[in-house]
């Protein structure tokens, strides 16, 4: 499979693209200003516990506290705080005692240190989502130093090569610490993996020593940027060649990978051309249409993604496409090919959370089975975790999509300043109305025969010409005289009725 990561790197954005047989897969932004939090390292101080909602808020030093929910807690580590001189014999006893599914107010108290990271970046109004349970990781492992287990990844589907992976982390690993044997590691040497360990094991280390001289709230460690990221996490043996046109960031880059896949290092590739770098590829176009309400497929049918702060809704329409022969073929193959362009919308996109899905309604119980198994299949190449129910009655597909950090369109949009947000703003028509209305209102308290009405020159256009004979009632019933004044900065919504002499 051809695949290349293309990187446009520049001192006020980092953006990477992941592009296979010439189509764009993934995207990934980053700017300065804005950096990611996912894996960073925090000694937190606990500022509320919350028994009823089973979770904390914990003062990590960020704008908002972070949440911390019961189950992200790491019993053993609560234990060994609580001992700590300043803590409650009471609070010790009672989290020996409730060792099974323990309360959130026996594991933490407020004005508690507790180390933390962060598993999900702060979305919108909510804070980040954070968890005692450490996560480490490097080029072919990922350590768990509080966790007992080793675990292989799923992609990984040699059980004889699974098994050989397995004693090998068992020969080298420390007693109950934890490790994932990344899906890159599949072919590497058993020096390769001691290397990864030694480095993962002395950077734990650090990290604990930090913590224990560090004063809530304060980063302890902070994860790789995006690029590092990418490189560490994509960039393998089926990646033709990595492109990138920043010089300094390509130099960077070299000696990244010269430390965990020097075998690479000849496939990174410094972009030297006047053409923009995402222009000569042709990504520009598909990022700027990856934030698109409508999507277009092939057939002349359409999908419309609209998110919610509760969850996205994708809806499936014919279009234009009317098909040959019958009704039912051409609803089953709308349906047919939006599940593959919703696959590749979900991954693009990083829509995560809850999603709803509404097919086109399909009245064989067959076709509806079929849908189902191509969207299985089309989501099963999706590295995010998804959780996908059978097709319903109402032809509705209900998933959920591991998010761990803001979408796209959270990334490079931001709130219409004139609806707010909401995507919808007053008609003309109700506008105007209001303006009658408080000017019949204000009608026996204003002094003067005549009235001007300040409004944005669209609210003018109608009352001059659609709601002109409304406003000549108006001027009956009050008995004065109403002039309308378009003025240009004025926003949409806003007016301001002028009472003259």
């Amino acid at each position: 499979m051809y695949t290349d990561i293309v990187i446009n790197a520049t001192p006020y954005e980092n953006r990477i693209a992941v592009v296979e047989r010439g189509s764009l897969l993934e995207f990934h932004l980053e700017r300065p200003t804005e950096n990611g939090l996912v894996g960073n390292i925090y000694q937190g101080k606990v500022v509320r516990v919350l028994p009823g909602m089973q979770a904390a808020f914990v003062d990590i030093g960020l704008d908002r506290t972070g949440f911390l929910y019961v189950d992200d807690i790491d019993t053993s580590m609560s234990m060994a705080q609580l001992s700590q001189p300043e803590a409650s014999r009471s609070a010790v006893e009672a989290v020996e005692k409730k060792s099974v599914n323990p309360a959130i107010e026996d594991l933490v108290k407020e004005g508690q240190t507790i180390l933390v990271q962060i598993a999900k970046e702060p979305i919108g109004s909510k804070g980040a989502r954070l968890t005692c349970h450490i996560t480490l990781p490097c080029r072919n492992l990922v350590f768990m130093p509080l966790t007992d287990h080793i675990g292989i990844s799923r992609k990984i589907e040699d059980e004889y090569i699974r098994e050989e992976l397995r004693q090998k982390i068992e020969q080298l690993r420390p007693e109950g610490t934890g490790f994932i044997v990344r899906t890159v590691a599949e072919n590497v040497t058993k020096a390769e993996i001691e290397a990864d360990m030694e480095f993962l094991l002395l950077l734990w280390d650090d990290i604990r020593s930090n913590a224990q001289r560090a004063t809530a709230p304060r980063l302890i460690y902070q994860d790789l940027d995006l690029v590092l990221r990418a490189v560490r996490d994509l960039f393998t043996d089926s990646v033709n060649e990595l492109v990138v046109d920043s010089r300094s960031m390509h130099e960077r880059l070299l000696n990244f990978v010269v430390t965990f896949a020097p075998k690479l290092k000849s496939r990174i590739v410094f972009y030297d051309s006047e053409v923009p770098i995402f222009d000569a590829y042709g990504i520009e176009v598909d990022v700027a249409r990856a934030i698109d309400k409508k999507v277009w497929l092939r057939s002349g049918g359409y999908l419309i993604i609209e998110t919610t702060e509760a969850l996205t809704v994708v809806d499936v329409n014919t279009g234009r496409y009317v098909g040959k022969n019958d009704l039912n073929e051409t609803i089953y193959k709308t349906n047919m090919e939006a599940v593959k362009e919703i696959s590749y919308q979900l991954r693009l996109r990083n829509i995560g959370g809850i999603i709803i899905i509404d097919f086109i309604d399909m009245e064989t119980e067959q076709h509806r089975e079929e849908l189902y198994n191509a969207f299985l299949k089309a989501m099963s190449k999706d590295k995010n975790r998804v959780n996908i129910l059978k097709v319903s009655e109402f032809g509705l597909v209900q998933m959920t999509r591991k998010r761990s950090s803001e979408s796209l369109s959270q990334l490079m949009c931001e709130p219409c300043f004139y609806c707010g947000g909401e995507g919808i703003v007053k008609s003309r028509q109700t506008i105007c109305y209001e303006i009658f209305r408080k000017i019949y209102r204000d009608n026996r308290k204003a002094g003067g025969k005549h009235v001007t009405v300040k409004v944005h020159p669209h609210i003018a256009d109608t009352l001059s010409q659609d709601e002109a004979h409304h406003l000549r009632h108006l001027e009956k019933t009050t008995g004065k005289e109403i002039t309308v004044s378009p003025v240009y900065n004025l926003h949409v919504h806003r007016y301001e009725v002028v009472w003259d002499d």
